[in-house]
């Protein structure tokens, strides 16, 4: 018959349960970290380097560009998040979609900035949900309709 196998023997196949993955920081020679955040139509490149909290969007600062308190407050959500507002400098440029939507594209792009600048702070801005892409964009509009959606009037005569 067979032999019988104990526990020891079994020890080094391992449990194949995979090693967790070990994140990296990756900043360039100026000692910056970039990454390209993304939301509707808009598409942001963000480079965060130490600093004293300045947010700078296409060669404006973030308040005169993003008027809306909202807007502002989204932008600092993810340095909020992982309380690094006065350690960090944003600079970023942004094109493509509506206000709203670029700055959604940018809080994403300040968070994988972040993440990649110290990943210690990924676990902070994974359970905040700022490192997950909101992949909705506008529906297109379809033939025979008025809109995406909506169809024309109709009327009986």
């Amino acid at each position: 018959m067979s032999e019988t196998m104990t526990l020891e023997d079994l020890a080094p196949l391992g449990t194949g349960a995979p090693a967790p993955r070990v994140y990296e920081k990756k900043v360039d020679a100026q000692g910056r970290a970039y990454a390209t955040g993304k939301r509707k139509d808009a598409v942001a490149r963000v480079w965060v380097k130490p600093g004293a909290g300045k947010i700078i969007v296409n060669g404006k600062d973030h308040a005169a560009y993003f008027a809306r308190p909202v807007l502002q407050m989204i932008l600092k959500q993810p340095l909020v998040a992982a309380k690094r507002e006065d350690q960090f400098d944003v600079v970023c440029t942004v094109s493509g979609g509506g206000l709203s939507g670029q700055a959604g594209s940018v809080r994403h792009g300040i968070s994988i900035a972040l993440t990649r600048f110290e990943p210690e702070l990924r676990s902070v801005l994974k359970k905040g949900g700022f490192l997950t892409r909101d992949a909705r964009t506008v529906e297109r509009k379809k033939y025979g309709r008025a809109k995406a959606r909506r169809s024309f009037q109709f009327s009986k005569r």
